[in-house]
């Protein structure tokens, strides 16, 4: 039997990137998967590859900026499926600048989708989670919320700000055997990542003792083992996935 046979998840962000292949590596596991993404076109695309892989899967358009929008997700995933097992909290943006530069609507923009984000949807997920007395929460922070980054003061601000969710959300929700963790992935090959120069790309790779940079596979691996059986006694845990980056 595979391990989530029968289970149901939400991934935000699962348009592309690290988001898609977290779809791809839970729906190999026999979950179905509620693709969520404010680009509809690409979740209904990645649906569609579920849906080819043999699981249940549907799109649904979501700003999770937005309360009212993660609620509607929730409500669309609890109307097709009638549970939701696991909650993986990927979306995120960058809107990168030195601090002197920085204007107030790119420090907004990034705090609001990657950290009230991640509250929204777990805000709009608790009563289900609840009322089953079961769920794992898996939320996407980084390790620049651990260790700060040069003009990413916003996003690094934000995905801190994840961590110390995470882990009060997890003292929050244990006692109704609701398990919330982070994974905080290093340099990572994705379509964000492509566009940093050439100079940063090697002042990240000197600094990674396995000197290459990680893969959305890598961090799909992780997202697995945290939204499986085999985690169950794992809760408001950030787990690296940096190659040794930050140790």
């Amino acid at each position: 039997m595979k391990l989530l046979e029968n289970k149901t998840a939400i991934v935000t962000g699962g348009a592309r990137g690290i988001g898609e292949a977290i779809c791809l590596k839970l729906a190999s596991e026999g979950c179905n998967i509620v693709v969520s993404d404010i680009d509809l076109e690409g979740a209904q695309q990645t649906a569609e590859n579920l849906q080819k892989a043999g699981v249940e899967a549907i799109a649904v358009k979501t700003n999770v900026a937005s309360l009212e929008d993660a609620e509607t997700l929730i409500q669309a995933a609890m109307d097709k499926f009638g549970k939701i097992d696991i909650l993986v909290n990927n979306a995120g943006i960058t809107r990168d600048n030195l601090v002197m530069r920085m204007n107030e609507t790119e420090w907004d923009a990034v705090i609001a989708v990657n950290l009230k984000g991640t509250f929204n949807c777990i805000k709009a997920a608790n009563r289900v989670f609840f009322k089953q007395r079961f769920g794992k929460i898996i939320n996407m922070a980084s390790v620049v919320g651990v260790m700060g980054n040069l003009g990413q003061a916003n996003y690094s601000a934000s995905k801190a700000g994840v961590i110390g969710l995470t882990k009060s959300v997890a003292k929050e929700f244990g006692s109704r055997n609701i398990q919330v963790n982070a994974i905080a992935p290093g340099y990572i090959e994705t379509e964000m990542t492509k566009k940093l120069p050439d100079s940063a790309k090697e002042a990240f790779l000197n600094v990674i003792p396995l000197k290459r940079p990680g893969t959305p596979e890598d961090v799909a691996q992780v997202t697995l083992f945290l939204a499986s059986p085999l985690s169950d006694y794992i809760t408001g845990q950030v787990i690296q996935v940096d190659g040794g980056m930050l140790m």
